[in-house]
């Protein structure tokens, strides 16, 4: 079913895999940049960032889905994203583009796809050679995780 629907993604890799996210969730892309630890958080919350005044958790997408651990490289982006209200940064190998797919070209997640929980995968997306994850950042986090991430955010 072809509605004619255009999606405005931001692609980024993690590992070998191409994702994409609604480009309207998406606040800002920044370099890397010097990430506060904080004690106690949850193994893929890399810290806080202070951005403009404003403290932002951010978590490594690496961690999140598994994906084998590696330094961070002049690549290493931190995609900023609004998420259910939370102002959240998520650590990524590096930002490809902004693409727009027609919606008639994502197909519904397999199952499991390369170990990561098919939960996180709104769909796949077929591009001319290569395919796209197409990330439902909401389900990236449990509900109790998205409480501790405020939790990590207000303290």
């Amino acid at each position: 079913m072809d509605n004619g629907k255009i999606l405005q993604l931001v692609t980024f890799k993690v590992d070998n895999e191409e994702f994409g996210v609604d480009i309207l969730k998406v606040q800002e892309i920044n370099k890397m940049m010097n990430i506060t630890k904080i004690p106690n958080a949850p193994e893929y919350v890399e810290g806080v960032i202070n951005l403009r005044g404003k403290i932002v958790p951010v978590v490594d997408l690496r961690k999140r889905l598994n994906f084998p651990q590696r330094p961070y490289d002049k690549n290493t982006r931190i995609i900023v994203v609004e998420l259910d209200g939370m102002i959240l940064g998520f650590i990524v190998d590096s930002v490809s583009e902004v693409l727009r797919i027609p919606e008639s070209t994502v197909e519904p997640p397999p199952s499991m796809i390369s170990g990561i929980d098919s939960d996180y995968i709104e769909g796949i997306g077929r591009l001319d050679n290569r395919l796209l994850i197409l990330l439902e950042l909401k389900k990236v986090f449990l509900e109790h995780e998205k409480s501790r991430l405020q939790e990590v955010a207000e303290n």
